[in-house]
């Protein structure tokens, strides 16, 4: 159990934070694209949900070959979404109902498109030429040309392009249009922080970092190890996340948004050791606020990749979740809490039931047993309404996503014949596609769910006619309401959800997540019901539930009789105990 000397309060760690990808959420001017002014005209139902901080996913100027991760001008606004004065008027309308604005940097890479890379590429002479990472063929026995290492790119093949005008070839970790940066380059490192300051000094209140742990690389980028025997090209993460130099590069960061009073969170995938993460996020340290791990939402995915299965198990949520609550607490560091966000599909349809008599139960049981746990919460648009993945049914060709579309094509030419795996990758990627979180968000059940007055960009999800915000907003028992008085909650008992203890109960159980939190001498008991039956569960020795000390309930009230639970499918609440 972790103990407690006086916490380090920060108003960062009692806020609640709304993402949104600006394509998907409310478009203004009937282009079938979600904008910044249709940001802006829905912040009153954000405010709403209780939330203190809005996240914005790369609204900047982007070819959009991976959905605005691919940015060509950091100081600029990609025109479909609007101008810089719209977005100045979106920072404002947070200001003016007291929430702050978040916006995405993404610099481990560009644009191919960015005026650096397209100077980079133009001459080996160019100053712009290291702001990249260029190296020289090698050539195999037969004297054919290889890239420079053996390293896979994140969604297929080499993670180097060739340049034939140079011979040379550059590194990018993702698609071939999204260039690496050279964060050796102290010209580099000073652009970035001009960008950081520009954003700052027009009021936006910090940054999520898209995977910033990859800044810094093990130099000469050796081979990787060969785990992937079925494939060419091998995972480099051992060298290129969380490199020699990544604290120094962040501590300069820091720095500035210290200056700012401002936000972080940093998204470090390829990380398990919590001692390499306590390095960026110690209170202390002047680096990050927090970062996102990936343990969580990795632990269904299989040995070949994101969509070949894994059955997930409760032993592994339970490991992971009590090692990041423990250790956080117990080393000074803290946790972001999420479980859906733009790369991740819907929690309901995931890990829980989106059968129309368990979803409502389901969605209200992720949100107590997350949202109440040690960290800053993380809501992404939809979640809080219950929403779940796109049918089974939608096409491949449907699908939008150039992770889901570069998998199915890679299979479908390797395997051609083998329906049995056509079958399983298709209903992998229904599980778990990035399109899941992508579908137009669900405002009413007016055609195209009230997003957009024209067929928007991607098709909605078939389920908006009975999931959407019209229906559940100041409904009592709705979904939308249940994560408002959650979030009310930790803002009501923030000794105890936001600074106090935590401890995990009945480790072994694989039905039931229970936990408490403890500040002083009060403690909260934390129970959710993982199945769709009805479990039975005994309450720990010389525990007792309070009297009236319900605090949340997703049934409304709590089944006990002499210490024994009697728990409902998918049940969860919150209790003072003595």
């Amino acid at each position: 159990m972790t103990t407690l000397s006086a916490p380090k309060r920060a108003w960062w760690k009692e806020s609640s934070v709304y993402q949104i990808y600006p394509s998907s959420f409310k478009d203004s001017n009937g282009d079938g694209l979600g904008d910044v002014p249709g940001i802006t005209s829905k912040l009153d139902y954000i405010k709403a949900l209780g939330i203190d901080i809005v996240w914005v996913c790369p609204i900047y100027k982007s070819p959009q070959v991976d959905m605005g991760y691919d940015i060509s001008d950091y100081k600029d606004i990609h025109a479909p979404y609007g101008t810089l004065e719209d977005v100045d008027e979106l920072i404002k309308g947070c200001h003016e109902r007291g929430m702050k604005f978040v916006m995405d940097l993404v610099v481990n890479h560009t644009s191919d498109q960015h005026k650096w890379f397209q100077e980079a590429k133009s001459s080996k002479d160019s100053p712009y030429r290291d702001y990249y990472m260029w190296k020289k063929p090698k050539y195999d026995s037969a004297g054919k040309r290889q890239p420079p290492n053996n390293w896979a790119a994140a969604w297929g093949g080499s993670a180097w392009e060739y340049d034939e005008a140079s011979d040379e070839y550059y590194l990018h970790i993702f698609a071939p249009e999204q260039p690496d940066l050279n964060w050796e380059n102290p010209k580099v490192r000073a652009a970035v922080h001009d960008i950081v300051r520009f954003w700052l000094d027009k009021g936006v209140d910090g940054f999520r970092m898209d995977v910033i742990n990859f800044i810094s690389k093990v130099p000469g980028l050796p081979d990787a190890e060969i785990t992937r025997p079925d494939t060419e090209f091998q995972s480099g993460m051992k060298y290129f996340a969380c490199g020699p130099r990544l604290h120094e590069y962040l501590l300069a960061l820091g720095k500035i948004l210290k200056e700012y009073d401002a936000f972080s969170v940093g998204e470090m995938p390829g990380v398990e050791d919590p001692k390499d993460i306590l390095d960026a996020v110690g209170f202390d340290r002047g680096e990050l606020n927090m970062i996102f791990h990936f343990e969580i939402v990795d632990m269904d995915i299989g040995d070949k990749g994101k969509f070949s299965p894994r059955k997930w198990e409760m032993s592994t949520l339970k490991r992971i979740i009590n090692k990041w609550q423990n250790f956080m607490i117990d080393n000074d560091g803290w946790n972001a809490l999420y479980l859906e966000n733009h790369d991740q599909s819907r929690t309901v349809s995931r890990w829980g039931s989106d059968l129309p008599e368990y979803r409502v139960v389901s969605a209200k049981m992720f949100a107590t047993f997350m949202a109440l746990q040690s960290g800053t919460v993380f809501v992404y648009q939809g979640q809080e309404l219950g929403m779940i993945n796109v049918p089974l049914e939608r096409d491949i060709s449907e699908y939008r996503d150039l992770e889901t579309l570069n998998a199915w094509r890679d299979m479908m030419a390797e395997f051609p014949d083998d329906e049995e795996l056509h079958r399983i990758t298709k209903r992998e990627i229904n599980l778990k596609s990035r399109d899941n979180a992508r579908t137009p968000m669900q405002w009413s059940d007016e055609p195209h769910a009230g997003f957009s007055t024209v067929t928007p960009w991607q098709r909605e999800n078939e389920s908006y006619t009975s999931i959407n915000a019209a229906s559940q907003v100041g409904v009592s028992n709705s979904v939308f309401e249940y994560w408002a008085s959650i979030l009310r909650l930790r803002k009501t008992h923030k000794d105890i959800f936001i600074y106090g203890s935590y401890k995990m109960l009945d480790v072994e159980n694989n039905d039931v997540f229970v936990y408490t939190r403890t500040f002083g001498k009060e403690t909260v008991l934390v129970v959710a019901n993982f199945r769709t039956e009805n479990v039975q569960w005994t309450l720990p020795k010389g525990v007792k539930l309070a009297k009236e000390g319900v605090l949340v309930s997703s049934y409304g009230g709590v089944m006990e009789m002499e210490g024994v639970l009697s728990l409902r499918p998918f049940e969860a609440f919150a209790t003072f105990v003595v």
